[in-house]
């Protein structure tokens, strides 16, 4: 008997996969329970159209984030930051002030958690920093310090 997962089961397979079950199992203890449905001809033609939108989704997604990428990498990001008369910065700029910075300066919103800075920020000048803003992409930006 072949069934669609309606969610995932495990050792059978996750939501939205089609498998071939034996008889019993799939009117007795999938079918009852909601875990699954009869993969008739209606439901398969269903299923094409929901994976087919889930895809157009996605596509939109990362065309979006890869718009943003190239945004955050056009021009460098400053942050303000009080220091002394040697160029040291009183404390360090952290992933909340690149943050802040960045939604500032694009008006966007970044987790501080998906900024990385290679080494801590405790003077003025400019430095690298890596926004990682979904999958497997990765913004390289520059973040520059200067005294307030």
């Amino acid at each position: 008997m072949k069934v669609i997962l309606l969610s995932d089961v495990k050792a059978l397979g996750k939501k939205g996969d089609v498998v071939e079950v034996a008889e019993g199992y799939g009117r007795n203890f999938l079918l009852p329970r909601k875990l699954a449905s009869e993969a008739n001809k209606g439901a398969l033609t269903m299923l094409q159209e929901q994976n087919k939108a889930v895809a157009k989704r996605e596509a939109q997604a990362l065309a979006e984030t890869q718009e943003l990428a190239k945004l955050l990498e056009s021009k460098p990001v400053a942050v303000r930051a009080k220091a002394g008369g040697n160029g040291k910065l009183f404390g360090t700029v952290t992933n909340a002030d690149i943050a802040e910075a960045i939604t500032d300066a694009f008006s966007i919103e970044v987790d501080k958690h998906k900024i990385e800075v290679k080494n801590s920020i405790k003077a003025l000048g400019t430095y690298p920093v890596e926004v990682r803003l979904g999958k497997n992409i990765v913004a390289k930006t520059t973040v520059s310090v200067v005294a307030a």
